[in-house]
């Protein structure tokens, strides 16, 4: 099930050219943004971005209602770890389902992490976040942020139907302050938004993408 979610293996996605504009990674935690350390590693990568997609998720806070605040949890991934998360997922699915050829095992695997070389994490273009009240509570989102497919059974998709009432305002009031700043949603995460990457570029109809793959400074 993909929704009729173009999904990252797509290749259309690997497709699109990158020129990269030579923007840095810069550090959120130090322009203003609560930022959660679930994902923390030695190196401070996951709280990297690139300029313009923190200069974007600023603006979405803005757009927020009052006592409503963006929590950031991952944004820049090294390469390495990509290519760990995904080999990690598609050797889960493959022992569930040892049917599948390798190509069915991609396609499911890019539901949940996107292919390495096209992956917006690791272009600092993609960042995942949720809801927070003014006392640093999660919202109710449906799940939890990183809910596999098959954990939350397909209520990770941004747009699942039999969400709560409460979750499903929760998403659009996120989905409308992202949106309005700039960034597109991966339809099967929820929490995944991403600005100048190959997916943003294909998804908003642009020639090139702004982020190519990059490195700490």
């Amino acid at each position: 099930m993909t929704g009729g979610v173009v999904l990252m293996s797509d290749p259309r996605v690997a497709a699109i050219p990158v020129q990269d504009c030579g923007e840095n990674l810069v550090d959120v935690r130090t322009h203003g943004l609560k930022v959660d350390d679930r994902k923390c590693d030695e190196a401070g990568a996951w709280s990297h971005i690139r300029q313009g997609v923190l200069t974007r998720l600023l603006h979405a806070q803005s757009l927020l209602p009052t006592g409503v605040l963006l929590l950031f949890v991952e944004g820049f991934r090294p390469p390495a770890l990509q290519q760990r998360y995904f080999e990690e997922y598609a050797n889960e699915l493959a022992r569930a389902h040892p049917d599948w050829p390798p190509a069915e095992l991609r396609d499911a695997a890019s539901r949940f992490v996107s292919p390495p070389e096209i992956a917006p994490h690791s272009a600092g273009a993609a960042v995942d976040v949720t809801l927070i009240d003014y006392q640093g509570r999660e919202l109710d989102m449906g799940t939890r942020v990183n809910a596999s497919p098959e954990e939350s059974k397909g209520a990770c998709y941004t747009h699942a139907p039999g969400l709560s009432s409460r979750a499903s305002t929760n998403r659009a009031t996120l989905g409308r302050a992202l949106s309005t700043a700039g960034l597109i949603n991966y339809g099967t995460e929820w929490w995944h938004w991403s600005y100048g990457d190959r997916y943003w570029a294909l998804q908003t109809r642009q020639p090139a993408a702004l982020y190519g793959p990059a490195e700490l400074p």
